[in-house]
């Protein structure tokens, strides 16, 4: 057998598709080098391509000696099928299950085998195997279980998800909508140079105050604004632990009782805030750097005070250990001002000596995650109370530098880097520049670490948009020191991520929301609608060129928008901004770019005359009454929620971010153009709202 088919052959094996259709609906097959790199991260004892023989020998081997799966799902009703693969000299033997139940309590019994499935017979290696489908109980209660298995000779042990069919909904026949903003990029006339919890708090209170359901924001994770520095909410530190530039300071109650802290705001102090409020963009090291010197006061007052909130951040942290990991990450971060890959080979471990630890920056990092439970709980609390939802974002990945990869390093594949092949706006592809999960070590894991990731987030939201769904069945591998057209896609069990979604939503009573734009196969839509997780609808993306279709009917299970964060605004859009910016960045040639603009055209063109033969558009349009007349039009369609960029209501032409760049935009940091004591007055903005909620009540 010649190479490329052994290497084919060894790909299948270890769930790697490596020819595949690009968004470009080109066929494309990943050279043989980058194969190679992906497979060794994957574990494959493969060294050079004349390892393949021996590859493919050891992986049958592995697959054929693992008895049963480390992870089993049973679904609502069904009962628990138990998949074997036996030595010859066990294949008739019964079997006897143990159930050890999340609650603590056991069931035990003995399997049977499932009567519509043969037993099948396989010879490697000389041993011959004989794989059974044995049956156990059905109606377990949904949970994380652990299901043991005995013969009397062999004892086998798997991690048994009893989980719904479906994610939970709640029961409303409600057309709602809400506002969308970065947090960042919010502020008010009393914002320390960025947004805040109060800040959203007040975006709640406005959206509340015009009908709206919910406030969505980008990731408030914990990210790096020191050294190293990455503010990108989709590279952060931990997908565990908050972002304390977001504490908003004057609600901290220690700050009433603590002189270190207010003899640090002096009138040169409060200039700086001025200085970094004005600022058009987000100074993140700055603004971190004036809200620590407080924080560490802060912190330390509460150390040598005995009170009820000392002891309230002693539960907080007996109640969390990780915490006390992540704080210790966080210090001797500070401390070697450099990635952990590049400490001391004894530190990089995931692990820290006592001696290796600053306690004073170990404290802050406790203080601050306790504070922001504590804001974000009250900011919960608050918009619950207002029937607003909070509306947060899941992110598909955490910092190579981070905690996470640190702590769980054997739970990343490094080496390798999550991103998407080559489509109409990415011609060259994409590399997002954080390490994908391990697909059978997170598996052997019982998917602890994603489990204690949602809740993290469940804690706080009532909607949570899954970043990039289609990570949950495959994802995009890049070996470092390829391009992204060299990729591959690496398979992971989607039915084992959906029981976790399913699970953990039921128990939360928080909807789910996949982000299932762009290349998205059959499959990944269809697993969406079979367990209950919305999809999203752009509609910038789907404008036709044609009248009669400019704009098509939007279906009921997904949230609609006209953008989103990786988008041009409505603006940009309308101006044709994005196609210039890719120009500019090398993405589009010239000659494309001519089609593209001219198509744009076509489209402006289309949806002026679409809005106008609906009814709503009369006359020569601006650019304010195409976006109206396009924002209703959406509101007047079957889509469960309808999510209206923020800035788009003030025609802002400049994007948040702009995809596949970092250094050439300022991505991440722009501010909104009007403080939210301004937005409340602007009367164009709040009588527009106040029409979009009375089209959504008319067609509830």
């Amino acid at each position: 057998m010649n190479t490329p088919s052994l290497l084919h052959r060894l790909t299948r094996l270890y769930g790697v598709q490596s020819v595949y259709r690009d968004g470009l609906d080109q066929l494309r097959q990943a050279p043989a080098e980058s194969i190679v790199h992906v497979l060794q991260a994957l574990g494959a004892p493969l060294h050079r391509l004349d390892d393949l023989h021996d590859a493919i020998r050891h992986r049958r081997q592995e697959r054929w000696r693992r008895i049963i799966e480390p992870v089993i799902v049973v679904w609502a009703n069904q009962p628990l099928k138990a998949k074997v693969r036996l030595p010859r000299e066990f294949a008739e033997t019964t079997f006897r299950y143990q159930i050890e139940l999340e609650d603590g309590t056991a069931r035990e019994g003995e399997l049977s085998d499932d009567p519509t499935i043969k037993p099948s017979a396989r010879e490697l290696e000389g041993i011959s195997y004989v794989t059974r489908q044995l049956l156990g109980p059905a109606e377990l209660a949904f949970g994380y279980h652990k299901l043991n298995l005995s013969n009397g000779s062999l004892d086998l042990h798997a991690h048994l998800f009893s989980a719904p069919l479906q994610a939970y909904a709640a029961a409303s026949s409600t057309k709602k909508w809400g506002l969308f903003c970065p947090l960042y990029a919010l502020h008010s006339e009393r914002s320390w140079g960025a947004g805040d919890f109060s800040d959203l708090e007040q975006l709640v209170e406005f959206t509340a105050a015009h009908g709206g359901h919910a406030v969505a924001t980008l990731p408030m994770l914990a990210s790096f604004l020191d050294e190293p520095f990455n503010p990108s909410p989709y590279a952060p530190v931990s997908r565990l632990f908050w972002n304390e530039l977001f504490l908003d300071i004057e609600q901290i109650a220690e700050l009433e009782n603590c002189p270190a802290a207010k003899s640090i705001l002096s009138a040169s102090f409060a200039t700086e805030l001025q200085r970094l409020n004005a600022a058009p963009l987000v100074q993140y090291r700055e603004v971190m750097a004036l809200k620590r010197q407080i924080l560490e006061a802060l912190a330390r007052t509460l150390s040598t005070q005995p009170s009820e909130r000392r002891n309230n951040l002693a539960s907080y942290v007996a109640a969390h250990p990780l915490a006390q990991d992540y704080a210790a990450f966080r210090a001797n971060t500070e401390r070697e001002g450099k990635s952990w890959l590049h400490w001391p080979a004894e530190n990089r471990d995931g692990a820290l000596p006592p001696d290796a630890i600053d306690d004073d920056a170990k404290r802050y990092h406790l203080y601050v995650q306790w504070l922001c439970q504590e804001q974000i709980a009250a900011l919960r609390d608050k918009a619950r109370a207002r029937g607003t939802a909070l509306y947060l974002d899941f992110p598909l990945g955490v910092n190579r530098d981070g905690f996470d990869v640190w702590r769980q390093r054997e739970l990343f594949a490094l080496g390798v880097n999550g991103g998407a092949p080559p489509d109409g706006l990415f011609i060259k592809g994409q590399e997002w520049g954080f390490p994908p999960l391990d697909p059978e070590k997170i598996r052997q894991q019982g998917y602890r670490y994603y489990i204690d990731c949602l809740r993290h987030h469940m804690g706080a939201a009532d909607m949570l948009r899954i970043d990039h769904v289609m990570g949950l069945h495959r994802a995009f591998w890049v070996p470092e020191g390829f391009g992204a057209s060299d990729g591959v896609y690496v398979h992971y069990r989607a039915a084992e991520f959906h029981a976790i979604l399913n699970i953990e939503s039921g128990r939360h009573h928080v909807e789910f929301v996949g982000e299932n734009l762009g290349t998205v196969p059959d499959f990944v839509n269809r697993a969406m609608t079979r367990h209950n997780v919305r999809g999203m609808h752009v509609g910038q993306l789907g404008v036709n060129a044609e009248e009669a279709m400019a704009l098509e009917e939007i279906p009921a299970k997904v949230v609609a928008s006209l953008n989103t964060h990786d988008t041009a605004t409505f603006m940009g859009f309308w101006q044709a901004k994005d196609i210039a910016d890719r120009v500019e960045l090398g993405l589009l040639e010239a000659a494309q770019a001519k089609n593209e603009l001219d198509y744009r055209g076509a489209q402006r063109a289309a949806l002026g005359s679409f809005l106008r033969a609906h009814g709503l558009l009369n006359g020569e349009a601006s650019e304010a009454a195409i976006l109206n007349a396009w924002l209703a039009y959406l509101a007047g369609q079957n889509e469960d929620f309808l999510l209206i960029n923020l800035e788009d209501l003030w025609l802002e032409p400049a994007p948040q971010n702009v995809p596949g760049t970092w250094r050439e935009r300022p991505n991440w940091q722009r501010k909104a153009r009007y403080s939210l004591e301004q937005i409340r007055r602007l009367r164009p903005v709040g009588d527009f709202l106040h029409a979009i909620s009375d089209i959504r009540r008319r067609i509830s």
